[in-house]
């Protein structure tokens, strides 16, 4: 098997793991990392021959914009304390103990390079995170809250595990020349970030056809990462400063197509670049065979001991930081959300897995100092991150469904339907309202007015059959047997249509760039 075999085979295992996933309650990345350990101990299989430093710019870009896509700029305002809390004062802590911890029990192992080691390991993974929290049905407030520690941790980290590294290769460290390079690796990026989220929506607006912005939607968070990094700032901070733009500003809620087609395109993206990511993770337990060969013993404790940091400086962390919250949150802040019990705690506690960020800066580690002297205890460093990764996101991936439904942690269904119920409402009135201003410039016929009042209130009822009374539910109901039933066979007449129509591309003469046509014509119709 060659490289190009075993990356048709990741991205085979990425669509098959997520309906495997659903039958068996576990999430997909799990699933994924199972199967690099397990291609990862096959004799035919090839070692992952991949630049590390190709591996950042290759997998977050489109896993952070995909993410951003399900959450929006209010949320992360909203919850900026708990975010800054776990984004990055966590973040802080966690590189701090672990580099501690580390430069105490690995012989001969440089403080910087132990501080690089913490930040490699301190943050969780957005990916494995939102993955996770979206199959298991938590409450939304622990979502939000984990989708935003996921998507800035990784921002503070990959600053630290940068100035540890320039540290350690150059055997200098200056505290202000470090602050300053965060100072103005966040301002580049945030500039960066805005600019091109700004002509990127100039651009989709240029260049209208659907596809042709999916396809530019596609390419922007590589540019916004790339761009970034040239100009020394934070690429992943650029790429959630862009998404975030181009979700609150770029939106056209008449755009039907384009926004139908781009949540499809990046369904399959998350899907794919997902799988391979955590592939990718699990294949890495050849090469931790191969460095701990002879070591076993030794290196297997030195990488369950910054295990139990990791993981145990998050509950120690999360206990006040929550209490904290709490009170803040009583005092001013009532938008904020905020776990309400321990359980809620537990659950944050344990979904902070490790995944693609850590094994990603694991990899890039470079392999010389400034004067060519080897990176210290490269190899042991690696092995550790490994170690870490794979304990919290097998171990704590596998048992995350488990412990949800042991402590009963849900979502609030009627807040939701609460909710739902709201917006329909709203967008019966809105319809009504647009009913009655048509009315105002337009004479329509009493039954034409009387009809269209009636679907306008359709519209709601459709969206939450709660917000009609009894009598009114039960006509709805009954309208939509009806509907379904013409629909029904109005699809079956579609589909009738579309056979003969896809019959003539193979006859003599058939022009198939005007068959596609007509048959594009018939696919939208099918679709309304």
């Amino acid at each position: 098997m060659d490289q190009l075999a075993l990356l048709f085979v990741l991205l085979l295992g990425a669509v098959v793991s997520v309906p495997v996933g659903e039958r068996w309650g576990l999430p997909s990345p799990v699933l994924m990392t199972l199967l690099g350990m397990v291609l990862a101990v096959l004799d035919f299989v090839p070692n992952v021959d991949i630049p590390p430093e190709l591996i950042l710019p290759a997998l977050l870009p489109p896993l952070l914009y995909a993410a951003v896509r399900r959450t929006s700029w209010r949320q992360f305002a909203a919850n900026r304390r708990p975010i800054f809390l776990l984004a990055v004062a966590l973040v802080f802590v966690t590189t701090l103990a672990v580099a501690c911890v580390a430069s105490s029990i690995v012989p001969g192992l440089p403080l910087a390079a132990a501080f690089a080691l913490g930040a490699l390991v301190a943050p969780p993974d957005p990916v494995a995170a939102t993955a996770v929290a979206g199959q298991l049905g938590l409450p939304r407030r622990l979502v939000s809250i984990l989708e935003g520690e996921g998507l800035f941790n990784d921002v503070t980290a990959i600053v630290l595990y940068h100035v540890a590294i320039a540290a350690a290769v150059s055997g200098t460290f200056s505290p202000w020349k470090a602050g300053l390079d965060f100072v103005l690796s966040a301002v580049v990026a945030l500039v960066v970030g805005l600019a091109l989220g700004w002509a990127a929506n100039k651009l989709m607006t240029l260049v209208g056809e659907a596809s042709l912005q999916v396809g530019l939607t596609l390419l922007v968070p590589y540019v916004s990462y790339v761009l970034a990094e040239e100009l020394h700032g934070s690429g992943v901070l650029a790429v959630l400063v862009t998404a975030l733009f181009l979700a609150e500003y770029a939106i056209d809620a008449d755009d039907v197509m384009t926004r139908l087609a781009g949540a499809t395109v990046w369904e399959v993206v998350d899907t794919l670049v997902t799988g391979v990511a955590f592939g990718l993770i699990g294949l890495e337990l050849h090469n931790a065979i191969r460095t701990a060969s002879g070591r076993w013993g030794e290196m297997l404790g030195w990488a369950a001991t910054i295990v139990v940091v990791v993981v145990f400086v998050r509950l120690a962390w999360l206990l006040p930081a929550t209490w904290l919250t709490k009170r803040l949150h009583a005092k001013r802040d009532y938008d904020e959300e905020i776990p309400t019990s321990w359980r809620e705690t537990v659950v944050m506690w344990w979904a902070g897995m490790r995944g693609v960020a850590s094994v990603a800066l694991a990899l890039a580690i470079p392999l010389e100092m400034d004067d060519g002297s080897p990176f210290p205890d490269r190899d042991e460093i690696v092995f550790i991150a490994f170690g870490v990764i794979m304990a919290t996101l097998v171990l704590q991936g596998l048992t995350l469904p488990w412990l949800v439904r042991k402590l009963g942690v849900r979502a609030d269904e009627d807040v939701e339907k609460a909710f739902e119920k709201e917006l329909a409402v709203r967008a019966a009135k809105a319809a009504r309202r647009r009913l009655r201003e048509i009315e105002e410039v337009e004479e329509l016929p009493e039954e034409v007015s009387e009809q269209l009042l009636r679907r306008a209130f359709e519209i709601g009822v459709r969206i939450s059959p709660d917000m009609g009374d009894e009598e009114r539910r039960e006509a709805h109901v009954q309208r939509v047997r009806r509907m379904k039933r013409m629909r029904r066979i109005q699809g079956e007449m579609l589909s009738a249509a579309r056979h003969e129509v896809l019959s003539a591309r193979s006859e003599p003469g058939a022009d198939p760039e005007i068959v596609d046509r007509v048959l594009r014509h018939l696919d939208v119709r099918s679709l309304r």
